[in-house]
């Protein structure tokens, strides 16, 4: 008995504790080994969470990509340039610097890639005619007409209801995961029921974060 003991503490003693543990969706399809890991529950909230972040994350972005009447880097540095075969986002061919409130300074990390970079810039929605001098590209941005700038808030409130309905799809895959797991008997109703509380916790926490970003972007855009 004492052998068994023995053998018993080594095998523990040398058990690697389990770490935080990264979830995909495909970790959902996984079955009864992973609930038993961390529970069917909270490995379809992290899910969930995880989706809803990177639908503000990916909200957030696309409002800096619509100019207001100051210059930022970020109006141009995802424009994708042809480099070599391949589409490459500006910001990793060229420095983007800010010399004036509205101008952009582009310096090309190799000069070869200026007409590409200019012609890139021109076919874009900007609106902004690209300066090349031949060693960098300078970019003079107008100031906006109300006109503009209303049209500009339409554009962004559109951006936002993209980002709460991409919100409000995690939450619903995340129901049908934790309903489905209630049926087969993985979890009890009221397991379900509490969950699904939390889940609209955290839905509607996801949709003001867009709609507080969205209301930065349009008071940003109707300054004069």
């Amino acid at each position: 008995m004492a052998t068994k003991e023995r053998s018993s503490t080594r095998s523990e003693q040398s058990a690697p504790a389990l770490g935080p543990h990264r979830v995909d969706s495909e970790d959902l399809a996984c079955g009864p080994a992973l609930s038993t890991l961390a529970g069917v529950i909270d490995e379809t909230m992290l899910v969930a969470m995880d989706k809803m972040d990177n639908a503000v994350e990916h909200t957030q972005s696309q409002f800096s990509t619509v100019r207001t009447g100051r210059a930022t880097p970020s109006l141009v540095e995802r424009i994708t340039i042809e480099y070599y075969g391949a589409a490459v986002p500006l910001q990793q061919l060229a420095s983007i610097s800010v010399p004036e409130a509205r101008q952009l300074l582009i310096k090309p990390h190799d000069r070869g890639t200026l007409e590409s970079i200019e012609k890139a810039i021109r076919d874009s929605d900007l609106g902004v005619a690209p300066n090349n001098d031949g060693i960098s590209i300078r970019l003079s941005l107008p100031q906006l007409t109300e006109e503009r700038r209303r049209e500009y808030v339409k554009v962004v409130r559109h951006m936002a209801e993209d980002g709460r309905i991409a919100v409000r799809g995690a939450r619903r895959d995340a129901r049908k995961a934790m309903e489905a797991a209630e049926k087969d008997g993985e979890i009890s109703a009221d397991e379900l029921e509490r969950a699904e509380k939390e889940l609209e916790k955290v839905t509607h926490d996801h949709v003001e974060h867009i709609d507080a970003a969205l209301g930065r972007k349009e008071q940003e855009l109707l300054e004069v």
